[in-house]
């Protein structure tokens, strides 16, 4: 007796609907076993996968990490925009937890009132916010041995910053002592001592912030080799009159990955201020300074002989005059909307900076920061200094747009491919040979510099509000100066890594399709619109001459065009009336189509092409079962 055989077709049916339970038990089981959370990104921003900074910084933890995550979960009322944002947050948490491998553990806390995860959020400084009547929870804490981090309220609308922001937090907390920052200058930036008949020099407020955050290591114009294991980053604030071998020194320093933070300017009036300067250069500082050998391997030309102007930036200083060359920069002038640098910058201001321009390709990756509009221009320095009012209308401009800050990054090759330069002595008609010294020709690590065209926006009386109360002073910035170069030193050392945590982009964006089919419908009704308007009031001014003409104890009568003209104008109201109405119409029907195909898309086609490879697989198996 022959056992009966099972249709084809429900074989199939049978056959996918098993596929389908292994790949939700699948599913199940691979995060049960925290090894999922794996997958490909398609995204145009890559907002699903975690950036090659963050991947170094977890990878790279030494002691274990903990994150206290408080989520008001059991809240009877949690706004949308909360909720979507928290699960962007679980997934986020969850990449970095998979990551570690062990190093990196998330804690999950409710702070119902009254209960001891509320206690903790309390502690770690994670305030609930008091919304609709509920005090919610939703921010983290970042601890690692002694040292925590916390990030009180995780925003939404800061959602492009939560990857960096998470990474910086563990990057504190792992650290185990302060950033070392080196300081090259041909100024007295931490203040001179008193002279005679002379007050002393304060320090820079900007340096005298430094301090706080970071271990602040002044190398002189001469620091011989620097190591980037110790020094995290190197600031050259002003390196007038810099020697070849202090270039080399920091040469070699970005050939084994370190990073540069150079502040360089084509006319310093700070420089200027300085009265007798760093006697370490010998007397009065060059308003000018700029690293000549170093530039043209890095591949940029930096303008110094003079500085750059730029109507649509310029600024009015006192005395009711316009500073063509002293350039108030907004977010229109900061090309990187998100980049973390300069996202939060409502504006800066430079005085008679220098500009930059790429001078070749030397297979770095260059990115602009701040730059100018292609109306800027070169003008002279001095006359710039005096505010000369004939700049504006007798500058030359080429079209060309000139940055003012520039970051540089890759694998760089050096600037001195003979060897260290040797010191020329007195008397001698050109320098000695190079000595024969191990150096390096290539980088070996990947390096990071930025360049900044100007020294003056960071002075105490260019960036500060400073006001003294005896010994003491209180110092408020005056505009986004001393935050682009506080940004940039935070970012390059917290972590060599923060540099490549970039600020991601939104997940939310906005429906670009929809917003130009209605901007096009508003462009074209408005134009009707206006049309019409147009009529109406030329039909109401008619009537108004009509009415003047009126002559006393007499009543106007209008003729029978006049009548007919009225009508037909009504007529044209009606019928515009309708014409919107239908365009509308029409508008709101293309929405429906394009929301109901991309829907299709959505919720049909990607699980019929499931089923349909699914099918495909079975029947290839089928067919090779069969050839056995």
């Amino acid at each position: 007796m022959s056992e009966k055989s099972t249709h084809p077709v429900t074989r199939a049916i049978l056959g996918i609907a098993a596929l389908s339970a292994i790949a939700v038990l699948g599913n199940i089981l691979v995060s049960s076993l925290g090894i999922g959370h794996r997958g490909v990104d398609f995204t145009e921003n890559k907002v699903h996968t975690l950036s090659e900074g963050t991947r170094a910084i977890v990878k790279e933890l030494q002691a274990p990490v903990v994150i206290r995550y408080y989520a008001s979960r059991s809240a009877s009322y949690m706004p949308e925009d909360l909720k979507l944002h928290m699960r962007r947050v679980d997934d986020l948490l969850k990449e970095y937890a998979t990551l570690s491998g062990g190093k990196l553990r998330v804690q999950h806390l409710d702070p119902q009132p009254d209960t001891d995860a509320e206690d903790a959020a309390n502690l770690d400084g994670v305030q609930g916010q008091r919304i609709d009547d509920e005090n919610l929870f939703f921010g983290l804490a970042v601890s690692c041995l002694d040292q925590t981090s916390v990030l009180p309220f995780l925003n939404p609308q800061d959602e492009t910053m939560l990857e960096y922001q998470l990474s910086k937090a563990i990057a504190e907390v792992s650290a185990t002592r302060k950033p070392v920052v080196g300081v090259i200058s041909a100024l007295e930036l931490g203040g001179s001592p008193p002279m005679m008949g002379q007050r002393p020099a304060s320090p820079w407020v900007i340096y005298q912030q430094l301090k706080q955050s970071f271990e602040v290591r002044d190398l002189g114009m001469e620091p011989g080799a620097i190591d980037p294991k110790e020094v995290k980053v190197l600031l050259v604030l002003h390196p007038a009159n810099i020697t070849p071998e202090a270039e080399f020194a920091i040469d070699q320093y970005v050939l084994q990955g370190g990073t540069v933070v150079a502040c360089l300017d084509a006319y310093s009036i700070a420089a200027q201020m300085s009265g007798g300067g760093n006697p370490m250069v010998g007397g009065t500082v060059s308003s000018l300074s700029t690293l000549p050998t170093l530039l043209g391997a890095w591949g940029v030309k930096f303008e110094s002989n003079e500085v750059v102007a730029d109507s649509t930036y310029a600024t009015v200083v006192s005395g009711n005059r316009k500073g063509v060359a002293v350039l108030t920069l907004p977010k229109a002038a900061m090309p990187q909307k998100d980049d973390v640098i300069t996202r939060d910058l409502d504006s800066v201001t430079l005085f008679l900076p220098g500009g930059f321009t790429k001078a070749n390709d030397t297979g770095l990756t260059v990115t602009s920061l701040i730059k100018t509009t292609n109306q800027a221009a070169l003008v002279d320095s001095r006359r710039a200094s005096q505010l000369d009012p004939r700049l504006e209308t007798s500058m030359q401009r080429k079209g060309d747009a000139y940055d003012l800050v520039l970051a540089l990054s890759g694998t760089f090759k050096t600037a001195f491919p003979n060897g260290k330069p040797t010191p020329q002595k007195e008397g001698e008609a050109k320098p000695a040979e190079p000595a024969k010294t191990e150096s390096l020709k290539q980088g070996a690590a990947p390096g990071h510099v930025f360049l900044i065209g100007d020294v003056d926006a960071f002075h105490d009386n260019f960036a500060y509000s400073v006001q003294r109360f005896g010994n003491a002073q209180v110092a408020s910035p005056m505009n986004g100066n001393s935050s682009l170069l506080l940004n940039i030193l935070d970012q390059a050392a917290g972590s060599q890594h923060l540099i490549g945590a970039r600020s991601r982009a939104a997940t939310r964006r906005p429906f670009t399709v929809i917003q130009e089919m209605e901007a096009k419908f508003n462009e074209k009704v408005g134009s009707e619109i206006a049309g019409f308007q147009k009529k109406q009031e030329e039909a109401q001014q008619k009537l108004s001459e009509l009415q003047s003409q009126k002559t006393r104890g007499t009543e106007l009568h209008l003729s029978p065009e006049q009548e007919a003209e009225i009508v037909q104008l009504r007529k044209q109201q009606v019928e515009a009336s309708r014409d919107i109405r239908n365009l509308e119409k029409d508008l709101k029907r293309q929405k429906d189509d394009l929301s109901g195909r991309i829907t299709l898309l959505n919720v049909a086609a990607m699980p019929a092409l499931v089923t349909l490879f699914a099918i495909g697989l079975f029947i290839v198996h089928r067919s090779r079962t069969r050839a056995r």
